[in-house]
């Protein structure tokens, strides 16, 4: 982002109503690889390419808050690495990370990683610091620290159905896992803030938290999330759930984030009413049915339907419902902000 672009978002988050109203996008590597040309394992494992997909967006799309910025990232193998998960990269598939807990007991040789050493935690950061000085001279800096939230690396480390279960059969050792877990994040946002001082925001992504009823949600997802937020002093504090989000959205103030990007299946009027007034919606436009493979036509209805279901537009960030998935031509991108534009 630019400092024009980061102030922008500040004044948004203050309630201020910007003409033209915003679009904004949480892009990645799902997206950018295609986007550019280039194989999925070469944007992982190639500086120039990795930075040069990232370069072609910010300078494509100036006028669009791209999200989180220059994110050196190794897909869902990023958080999970650290914990010693095996990680599977195919040339030109999302990697994977294999789960590396097959019984609850084994919850108690789980050690909290050093986010400096472990995993592929020091080659992101190394990423980010060797092209620093070129990303700045470009015009941007680095705004966000990120990380998975603890319910996603935990389902990774134990298997998704596994852990979903354990909360109700053993919950003393899902709690024993999260607990570690949440440790991490922290200590891993902390240290991408003192490695870089321009960042002054967080982006937690966590769909899983979408899975659990709201008697779970307070046990399992509440303190956890909480501590996360209290354990930085940012500015803008983004939470990614693009799965069933109204428990999410009513609870985002207790949990204590003020940037909300959710599934499509959600209206902005939906999730504004649960969420309150103070904060920023990121979305609502469906991103693989009418982002990736409708036409332009399909893109400006259904941002002209957005629009029309909120009557106060302040802190609202017109966008994918979710991340940018493959396969998002850059003429509905176009359409997007000309959607935007014209129905203000």
């Amino acid at each position: 982002m630019t400092d024009d672009q980061w102030r922008d978002l500040l004044r948004i988050l203050d309630g201020e109503l910007l003409d033209p109203l915003p679009v904004g996008l949480i892009i990645d590597s799902p997206w950018l690889a295609d986007w550019h040309g280039v194989s999925v394992m070469d944007y992982f494992s190639d500086d120039e390419a990795w930075l040069g997909a990232n370069f072609a967006a910010v300078r494509r799309f100036p006028e669009m808050l791209l999200l989180p910025g220059f994110w050196a990232e190794y897909g869902m193998c990023t958080e999970p690495s650290a914990f010693g998960a095996p990680c599977v990269f195919p040339e030109n598939e999302l990697p994977f990370a294999r789960k590396m807990l097959f019984d609850f007991s084994e919850v108690n040789r789980v050690k909290k990683p050093n986010c400096r050493t472990d995993g592929l935690l020091p080659f992101a950061v190394k990423r980010l610091r060797h092209t620093r000085k070129r990303i700045e001279a470009e015009g941007h800096a680095i705004r966000f620290a990120t990380s998975r939230g603890p319910l996603n690396i935990a389902t990774y480390l134990m298997g998704h159905t596994e852990l979903l279960i354990g909360v109700k059969t053993n919950p003393d050792e899902v709690h024993k896992l999260l607990e570690i877990v949440t440790e991490f994040t922290v200590d891993w946002l902390r240290h991408q803030l003192a490695s870089f001082p321009s960042i002054d925001g967080i982006l937690v992504l966590d769909d899983l938290i979408g899975f659990l009823g709201e008697e779970d949600f307070r046990q399992f997802v509440l303190p956890y999330f909480q501590r996360i937020a209290e354990s930085v002093d940012v500015r803008v504090k983004a939470l990614h759930n693009d799965c069933y989000g109204l428990i999410t959205a009513r609870l985002l103030g207790e949990m204590g984030f003020n940037l909300f990007n959710f599934s499509f299946e959600h209206g902005l009027d939906e999730i504004r009413q649960l969420a309150g007034p103070d904060v920023i919606l990121l979305g609502n436009i469906p991103p693989r049915d009418v982002l990736a493979l409708g036409t332009p036509e399909d893109v400006a209805r259904s941002t002209a339907a957005a629009l029309a279901s909120v009557d106060e537009r302040r802190r609202i960030i017109l966008s994918a419902g979710g991340g940018t998935p493959p396969g998002v031509p850059s003429a509905n991108l176009d359409a997007l902000r000309a959607a935007v534009a014209e129905g203000q």
